[in-house]
């Protein structure tokens, strides 16, 4: 086994046995995950995923560790959006908060899949096809133009998702959820819950943002290896990232707008490359945490004006949400 492959496998088996602890030792038993438990889970992950890169650091040098680092706050920075959607989602259908960690456990597994999929085909085919690079910088300004001017409640109805209209017609779903299972027997019929339908949309919006994403990554590095596992680290931290911020996603406004801005530097960068410009990764690293942090401080300064808080169609947003399930 060569190291290439050797580094493939363990990283993978690593990963994978982190989440069985976690789903099989801290997460046994359903319960509703607290601010203070996220918190700490959110910890560990950035920790694992600094020594990772470390390490990347001191066996490789220090152009590829800060190519995986900027890789990764990118990814992580903008899968904070995607867990406005996951908030959307998990109210609409009425997801209580003790299922919501197996949800999001199992959306990661399929996640994997499919980024490892995406990743693969994406690099061998930039490397093959350098031109790709210019269309990739082109889709990432549009979609940072569309991000910035779209508005909050683009994703409030899930039921209007085509996943989930297909799911109906050609799934049997069960009248009523049986805790936290994805599968059921009703009328002698094995049939899919309505909990599984969330499991889908969770899917199908993932694979949406990976779309996003993953171009955006494909401007900072070509190595299949330091995308996919910065990829991998950002996914695994947002599962508890998802509880600490559940609360906190309407007071950061301006995020949308940060974000949009993350996408657009990323495209312009790769779009600049025709013209033999190049802009070092550590300027990169600078300019993109620069303006993800003067997003959630212009959001502290100006805060949402109190009756917009109110969401779509009269429906509750994530922070009005969590304190109704607090009380």
């Amino acid at each position: 086994m060569n190291t290439q492959v050797a580094l493939w496998v363990g990283f993978n088996v690593f990963v994978a046995a982190m989440l069985a602890i976690d789903l099989g030792v801290f997460h046994k038993k359903d319960h509703a995950v607290s601010p203070k438990e996220a918190g700490a889970w959110t910890g560990v992950w950035v920790t694992i995923s600094l020594i990772f890169c470390a390490g990347i650091w001191y066996f490789s040098g220090r152009e590829p560790a800060l190519q995986w680092l900027t890789a990764y706050v990118v990814e992580y920075s903008l899968s904070v959006d995607n867990l406005f959607v996951f908030l959307m989602v998990f109210g609409y259908f009425r997801v209580a908060l003790e299922h919501q960690h197996r949800v999001l456990f199992w959306g990661i597994i399929g996640a994997f899949i499919m980024r490892a999929v995406l990743i693969i085909a994406g690099t061998a085919l930039v490397k093959e096809f350098h031109w790709l690079i210019y269309l990739f910088g082109a889709f990432l300004v549009f979609t940072a133009v569309k991000m910035f001017f779209s508005k909050e409640d683009d994703d409030a109805d899930p039921e209007q998702k085509l996943v989930v209209r297909f799911s109906r017609r050609v799934l049997p779903v069960a009248s009523q959820g049986q805790g936290s299972r994805f599968f059921t027997r009703e009328d002698g019929r094995l049939k899919v819950t309505p909990l599984f339908l969330v499991l889908l949309v969770v899917e199908a919006t993932d694979l949406l943002f990976a779309l996003d994403s993953i171009p955006a990554v494909l401007g900072i590095s070509t190595d299949a290896f330091i995308i996919y596992t910065s990829n991998v680290c950002a996914i695994l931290g947002l599962r508890s990232l998802f509880f600490v911020v559940a609360s906190l996603m309407d007071k950061f406004h301006f995020l949308k707008v940060g974000l949009s801005g993350i996408l657009g530097f990323v495209g312009v960068k790769m779009l600049i490359t025709y013209f033999n410009i190049h802009v070092p990764i550590a300027i990169s690293l600078l300019v993109i945490a620069g303006i993800l942090a003067a997003s959630i401080v212009a959001s502290l300064i100006w805060p949402k004006a109190p009756e917009a808080l109110e969401g779509p169609a009269g429906t509750k947003l994530p922070e009005q949400e969590h304190e109704r399930a607090e009380r």
